[in-house]
């Protein structure tokens, strides 16, 4: 029974961690703060205006799962805590399965819910708009291209959120040039925002018949999707250039086979945004529209600028050197951050969504500035 009696001593280490938690979730600010949104739902004329009412509800469903998810660990801590006193009162062993395995999901719950007090940058919070390009090498590059995003798509739906395909160019033999999804849900950019870069990928090459090692390279770009809500965000007609064209690619029976798909170029910055998934083309123009002012937004508020116009247009280079990631495949298998030194040699893993540890060791580094020098 000693093994229950080390799972005592660490419930018993684990419970202040877990009030601790508490405050840094500011679980009273959030009980707070659900109150007076479900006031404002109970309250007369609520859905005369359908869109400030819609945010209100997502708003009060995303504290009240955050609530609901703490109060599941605290209830697991107490049920594992039962387990323990039972166990060494009847001296019964065969209780140790069930503990061990209930002692690893509440730590990890707990590690995951603490990842959640780092996102406290301003739109942490929002979904994520994300956009894959391959590298200079033909289909090399553009099969790695699509790797990359399957790779996230799985980590998506890992984490319960979704994602929806805006844009989609297919590769010429294989892989796919380029595409522009939304992963939707709560924090979405705050997890994702550390893949903003060029990744690149090391492998024998599927595609070459003398089976010889190749490097290709991608790049991911994340930003977070931001709603119009700034007076100074102006993006004037004449500083865009609308071409519509046919829509292919991924998405079946949900694209539209006319030619609805919508591409637009800021002409200041160079910017291109594209979307071809909706409906109808007014429908890929406004989805477009939020692409474009949610990118201008993003790179004025990180560049620290006055003004929208102040942005120049900087063309990232997806090449050696500038890779956040690199993924080996042969010689060996590793995957490795340049700038957390986080690395695992499981490489399949990571290829289904395993992208976890990477995550949080962004996030650590971040609140902590302890990066690897390269």
């Amino acid at each position: 029974m000693i093994e229950f009696e080390e799972y005592k001593v660490k419930l018993n280490d684990l419970q202040p961690k877990l009030e601790a938690l508490a405050g840094s979730l500011n679980l009273e600010g959030a009980k707070q703060e659900l109150e007076r949104l479900h006031a404002m739902q109970e309250a007369p004329g609520f859905w005369e205006n359908p869109e400030k009412s819609q945010k209100i509800v997502v708003k009060a469903k995303q504290l009240e799962s955050k609530l609901e998810k703490f109060r599941k660990m605290t209830a697991q801590w107490e049920d594992l805590a039962t387990i323990c006193e039972m166990a060494l009162e009847e001296n019964d062993g065969s209780m140790l399965p069930e503990l061990k395995e209930g002692f690893a999901q509440l730590t990890q719950q707990m590690d995951e819910a603490r990842l959640e007090t780092l996102l406290t940058g301003e739109y942490d919070g929002n979904n994520a708009l994300m956009s894959f390009h391959a590298g200079a090498g033909g289909t090399e590059a553009q099969d790695w291209c699509q790797m990359l995003y399957r790779m996230y798509t799985r980590w998506a739906e890992a984490h319960g959120y979704t994602y929806q395909i805006l844009d989609y160019q297919e590769g010429e033999e294989a892989g796919l040039k380029s595409a522009d999804i939304a992963v939707v849900g709560e924090n979405a950019y705050g997890f994702l925002k550390g893949e903003n870069g060029v990744h690149r990928l090391v492998r024998v090459s599927p595609f070459d018949a003398n089976a010889r090692r190749q490097t290709s390279f991608a790049a991911v770009e994340v930003i977070p999707e931001i709603e119009d809500t700034s007076n100074d965000v102006e993006i004037r007609d004449e500083d865009i250039e609308m071409q519509v064209y046919r829509s292919s690619g991924a998405g079946g029976q949900h694209i539209n086979k006319t030619s609805s798909a919508v591409r637009l170029i800021h002409k200041p910055t160079g910017i291109v945004v594209a979307c071809q998934t909706e409906r109808s083309q007014f429908q890929n123009r406004e989805t477009c529209m939020r692409m474009l002012r949610s990118k201008l937004v993003e790179i004025k508020e990180r560049e620290h600028l006055d003004k929208i116009s102040d942005i120049k247009g900087v063309q990232q280079k997806i090449e050696w050197g500038s890779q956040i990631r690199n993924y080996v495949f042969m010689p060996y298998t590793l995957v490795k951050d340049t700038r957390t030194g986080c690395e695992t040699a499981n490489v399949n893993a990571v290829m289904d969504g395993a992208l976890d540890p990477f995550i949080n060791a962004y996030l650590t580094c971040l609140a902590t500035g302890n990066w690897v020098t390269k």
